[in-house]
């Protein structure tokens, strides 16, 4: 891995700007992020790397969930009075006996002779590792059936293919290399779960997302959003609160832009929980294994798996708070070729359908219909869908006339993994205080970092100052009264509403004409000089 991939080991800017070198906990965590790249890229051999994902965020996944129920029943049995306690050390027999209560609260359960250490201790010996781990997750899985948690926990381990050629042309091959990774993840220092080991794991599958998904191209960054881009739509929705009802992502990827409400507000201030449908299976299973790592029970979660736009999942949970999404951009979709869709209360009001070839604004319109009446929807979206044509153009239409959309924030170019394009945030209200629409313009607000764009703290804090104010700013930002817009064609586009700043410096014609005359002066002075020089090599000669 290059330098520019490793933005976490950078020095970092304090609000003056200055340069500043990394804290001890800062570089603790570069240092960490760096080991675990290290080992994801040594390990996979002549794997493709966004597709050995799966097995160090999978194996990863299994320590997490080894530990922290190891943890949980650890301090259950000392708090009753058992202070030595080991779970680790039962007996598969012996451990029976808390089964029941432990997957009605955790939502899973593991025997001690299949925990994380347990099979890492033996890995290096059993002839058919493959078979034990197979059996495993199997077995985790399994201990979900019938149970609350059954629809979080299954299918969890399915892209961990742990008899796939991918890893090896023999079994023993196969064998070596998990031995290799069972071995690796369980050298890394990542807490003693009083707290600081789930922050740890968390921000460990974080990073790894990242790096796989900037270093996969299009491929990886269609289900990823950059942090930072994240923490920007999460605040946005949430600004004046404390705490929401629900969020929700009907094109949830990873699951990475939900959790910012976790960091945002704290998780606990998520009352109902986290909502989410992704289309692939892949990333599906990502994202439930990521609400796991950043300890998100089962109850506190519901992620389904399909195409959000034609059999959405979630009819019996919406309206949701907050809305945030990083949707795909300009996908093809049914539209006007299923005659059912012009009547789905999602996209009927409208009165039209998305385009077949650009889903994008069906995405807006069915955010818009599970929005609450208090709530706040942040979408990231293809410039396209502000300024072009034909039904198009005829939805921009319904959601000014109607005062839904709130703000419209250009944001700078190559922000995103796997494209370069600039993109906008549509901010979608149901009860706004105005007849206006705030444009902001934020295409400067980013520090080039590494081989990508990034909002830092201080671009983040200027644009949601000027979403919280709605004030007029220079160059920087405009409220338009939605009549305004209307005369205009309905037009979107930040840049239909605020100017560049010229900066280019005024020049002083005569002070220009002085320069340019003593430049002539002197080449003259010069032209002599050489002449001179010639002259006289010619007479030596």
């Amino acid at each position: 891995m290059s330098a520019d991939d490793k933005p976490y080991d950078q020095p970092r800017r304090e609000d003056g700007g200055a340069l500043v070198a990394p804290t001890t906990k800062e570089a603790q965590r570069a240092e960490l992020h760096r080991t675990i790249w290290r080992i994801a890229n040594d390990l996979r051999g002549s794997v493709d790397g966004w597709d050995f994902k799966s097995y160090v965020l999978g194996i990863l996944f299994y320590r997490f969930i080894s530990e922290n129920l190891t943890a949980y029943i650890n301090e259950s049995e000392r708090k009753a009075g058992d202070e030595h306690f080991d779970y680790a050390t039962l007996s598969d027999k012996a451990a029976e006996f808390g089964r029941k209560e432990t997957v009605a609260e955790k939502g899973f359960y593991i025997l001690p002779s299949d925990l994380f250490a347990s099979v890492r201790k033996r890995a290096a010996h059993d002839e058919n590792l493959n078979e034990t781990l197979e059996r495993i997750f199997g077995n985790i899985e399994g201990s979900a059936k019938g149970t609350d948690s059954e629809d979080d926990l299954k299918g969890l381990f399915d892209d961990l293919d742990v008899n796939s050629p991918k890893l090896g042309n023999t079994v023993a091959k196969r064998n070596e290399k998990l031995v290799k990774l069972l071995a690796a993840i369980g050298d890394l220092n990542l807490g003693d779960f009083n707290g600081h080991a789930i922050d740890t794991f968390g921000d460990a599958y974080e990073y790894l997302m990242q790096m796989y998904a900037a270093n996969a191209g299009k491929s990886g960054g269609e289900y990823y959003t950059p942090q930072e881009v994240s923490e920007l739509l999460a605040r946005i929705t949430v600004v004046g609160k404390k705490s929401v009802n629900k969020v929700y992502d009907p094109a949830c990827g990873s699951g990475s832009l939900l959790l910012k409400f976790a960091k945002v507000l704290g998780k606990e201030n998520v009352r109902q929980g986290f909502f989410g449908q992704e289309i692939n299976l892949t990333t599906y299973n990502l994202a439930r294994i990521n609400m796991f790592l950043h300890d998100v029970n089962y109850e506190g979660f519901s992620l389904a798996h399909g195409d959000t736009l034609i059999d959405p999942q979630h009819w019996d949970d919406e309206p949701f708070e907050a809305i945030v999404s990083n949707p795909p951009y300009s996908i093809k979709w049914e539209g006007d070729a299923n005659p059912l869709l012009i009547n789905d209360p999602r996209f009927a009001p409208a009165g039209i359908l998305a385009p077949k070839s650009k889903a994008d604004l069906a995405f807006t319109m069915h955010m818009l219909s599970w929005l609450a009446v208090n709530g706040t929807a942040a979408i990231v979206e293809f410039p396209g869908v502000l300024y072009r044509g034909g039904a198009e153009r005829k939805i921009r239409k319904y959601l000014v006339d109607n005062n839904y959309v709130d703000t419209v924030i250009q944001l700078p170019p190559d922000l995103f993994f796997g494209t370069n394009i600039a993109t906008c945030i549509l901010v979608l209200k149901k009860s706004k205080k105005d007849s206006s629409v705030l444009f902001v313009d934020a295409s400067a607000e980013f520090e080039h970092v590494g081989s990508k764009n990034k909002l830092q703290p201080e671009n983040q804090k200027k644009i949601l100052d000027a979403f919280v104010s709605r004030q007029d700013a220079a160059h920087f930002a405009k409220l338009v009264p939605t009549r305004e817009i209307a005369d205009r064609g309905y037009l979107l586009s930040v840049s239909s509403y605020l100017e560049k700043e010229d900066t280019r410096k005024d020049v002083d014609i005569y002070e220009l004409n002085a320069e340019i005359a003593e430049i002539v002066a002197r080449q003259a002075e010069l032209r002599a000089a050489i002449d001179k020089i010639v002259v006289d090599l010619e007479d030596a000669s």
